[in-house]
Order: structure tokens, then C-alpha cells, then sequence
């Protein structure tokens, strides 16, 4: 199986260390004055709103008075379903939205703008939509979940094969949700980084040892296994395990290699009200000074000259290897992915 996706190397760092840092968002005043004159945007979001949404607004009001941000949370799934319900209805209320799995469905359905923000050059290829359609604003990386209180740090599993041992069968979970995030995303980078033929041979091994399926979030999963009910959980955020040590949870993540490198991308809506305000509002979030909002927030920066706040999280700075699943690829593939699933891990 050819691989569309390319291991993060040294070049991203190269490309780090050509990286304006300054903390001035990309925006011209042309920009900003056609932006001002509209007054508003709404903003369909994924991220958490009190973590993340609300103090990206309050840093963009800040910087851009005049503008007020009005916004909706919901998960990327619904966020498409609101930009196409608008359009079909041709009623459009959003101006700029963003998620992990809509972008190319929105994209198919010719509801995003073909347009290319100031700055985004200083992103790696892999991070930005080859037709200009999309940017990443932020990053998540997928890997095992252990708990520390039930697995001692010798024992840990370190590689794929690691995890064929007897003694991990029937203490593994893993989420059912239809994402990267999930057991379809865990078959995905199987496949890609060992090949259509070995990939296929590893999982129908991997089926033997009996993976717990929960039917909730990546999260979930991982609260679960802090809770003692099973030691592994897989498929799950790093950084979610760092918040949680942080507060004294019992848990730490494995870079297992090569890690699943998801991204959250960022996109304006066809048929905007405020089409400039929204623009603005990306531009910010790409700039230097949104990436900050986001690692303040506990996420990780897509622009690699702003670390994480746990820099090992990323890796260049944890000195790991991971596949890029460009949402254009997990659009294409996530239905044979989760037929695996189903086929083999019943």
C-alpha cells in the first residue's frame, strides 16, 4: 500500500528554525479595515470553549477591536452538518470553521473557500491543504495509554509487537468512535506504516488479543484506564495523559512509532457574511500570537517554532517518529478501516 502520508523528520525542523517569531498576527491593515466594516463573525468550533475558544476570542477582540467573535461548539461530525444544512437551506450564518474529519467532506461539497493566508509557508507542507483550501491550526498525536499503578515502566510495551504478548490479551481498549481517534485510525497507521500485506498479517494477530470496545470518546477510554478497569488504553491523545499526571492521575503515554499524527484544520465557509472578519480570525489563529493562545491551552501548535507547553508531546522535541493523516487520506479511508475493525475485532 502506498503511503499519501510522509514521517515527520529533521527538514520540519530546519524549516522551524526559518520561522518568524514574532508575536504579530499575519494580517494586513487593508484587511483589517474590510474586517472592521463588517463588525462580526461566527465561528463553528471543535475546541473546548472554556480550555481554548474563549481565550482565543479574547486575545483576537483585543488585538482587533470592533470585531465581535460569536461562536458554536460541537464536535466535527455536527459542524458539517450545520455548514451544509446552511447552504442547502442557502441561509448562511458561519463564517469560518474548523474540526478534524470535515474539512474534505466540505471541501467535496464545494462549501469551502479556496483561499491562502499570509504566513502559512512558515507550516510544513504536510500541515496545509496543497490546493489552498485548508491550514492546521493544531495537532494531536495518538498512542498508547498506560496506567503507571498497574504497569510498571519495564513492562510497558514499547513497540507494536510488544502488544501481541499473551499477557496484554483481554487488558486492552480501545474507542469505537468513527476517527482517527479511534480503533479505525489504530488499523490505519498499522497499514501504513507496515503495508497492505504485513499490516493485514500484524492485525489479524493484534485480533487475538481480545481489545476491549467502548463505545465513547478517546477520552473516556483513558479515564477508564485511570480508573484501574483495564491497564492499556489505546488510540488515545498524549497530551490528554500529561493533564491528567499533572493533576496526580496514575498514567503516562508510550511513543509507540511510528505515533498517528492527526490534524485540526481550519477553513472559510463559502458564501460568508463577514467573509474578511473570518479571514482575519484564521489569519490570527496561524499567527504566532493564536498558536500561544493554543499551547497556554494544553494544545499543540501546529507551527513548529511554538513548542507545546510539554514540548516532549511533539515530535521533534520527544524524538519520535509519526505518520501524517491528512484528512483528504482518512476521508478515503476510514470506511475500509472501520470495515476491518468490524470483520476481524468481533
Amino acid at each position: 500500500m502506498s503511503s499519501p502520508t510522509r514521517l515527520i523528520s529533521g527538514v520540519v525542523a530546519v524549516c522551524a528554525g526559518l520561522i518568524l517569531t514574532t508575536n504579530s498576527a499575519f494580517a494586513d491593515p487593508e484587511l483589517y479595515k474590510a474586517a472592521k466594516k463588517e463588525g462580526q463573525l461566527t465561528w463553528y468550533t471543535t475546541l473546548i470553549v472554556k480550555q481554548a475558544v474563549r481565550p482565543i476570542v479574547a486575545a483576537f477582540e483585543k488585538k482587533y477591536p470592533g470585531i465581535k467573535v460569536r461562536y458554536s461548539r460541537a464536535n466535527s461530525s455536527n459542524v458539517a452538518i450545520k455548514v451544509l444544512s446552511e447552504a442547502k437551506a442557502n441561509r448562511v450564518i458561519g463564517d469560518v470553521f474548523d474540526g478534524t474529519s470535515n474539512v474534505e467532506p466540505l471541501k467535496d461539497a464545494g462549501l469551502v473557500v479556496k483561499w491562502t493566508p499570509k504566513g502559512v509557508a512558515a507550516y510544513p507542507v504536510e500541515y496545509r491543504d496543497p490546493e489552498g483550501y485548508w491550514s492546521a491550526t493544531h495537532l494531536y498525536f495518538l498512542t498508547p495509554g498506560i496506567n503507571t499503578g498497574m504497569v510498571s515502566k519495564k513492562d510497558m510495551p514499547k513497540t507494536f509487537e510488544d502488544l501481541l504478548n499473551p499477557k496484554w490479551r483481554g487488558k486492552m481498549a480501545w474507542s469505537l468512535s468513527s476517527s482517527t481517534s479511534g480503533a479505525a485510525g489504530f488499523i490505519g497507521n498499522v497499514l501504513i506504516s507496515m503495508g497492505e500485506q504485513k499490516g493485514m498479517d500484524y492485525l489479524r494477530k493484534f485480533a487475538k488479543q481480545d481489545i476491549i470496545p467502548v463505545n465513547a470518546s478517546a477520552r473516556k477510554v483513558l479515564d477508564q484506564a485511570i480508573g484501574g478497569e483495564y491497564p492499556i488504553a489505546l488510540q488515545i491523545f498524549n497530551h490528554h495523559t500529561v493533564i491528567s499526571s499533572r493533576k496526580g492521575a496514575p498514567v503516562t503515554w508510550i511513543p509507540m512509532e511510528p505515533v498517528t499524527n492527526s490534524l485540526a484544520a481550519i477553513g472559510l465557509i463559502k458564501g460568508a457574511p463577514h467573509p474578511n472578519a473570518g479571514k482575519l480570525l484564521i489569519e490570527f489563529m496561524l499567527s504566532v500570537e493564536g498558536q500561544k493562545v493554543l499551547q497556554k491551552a494544553n494544545y499543540l501548535p501546529a507551527l513548529p517554532s511554538v513548542p507545546a507547553k510539554e514540548p516532549t508531546l511533539k515530535p521533534i522535541e520527544g524524538g519520535y517518529k509519526a505518520n501524517v493523516m491528512s484528512q483528504k487520506m482518512v476521508h478515503r479511508n476510514l470506511q475500509r478501516w472501520q470495515k476491518i475493525q468490524a470483520d476481524l475485532f468481533r
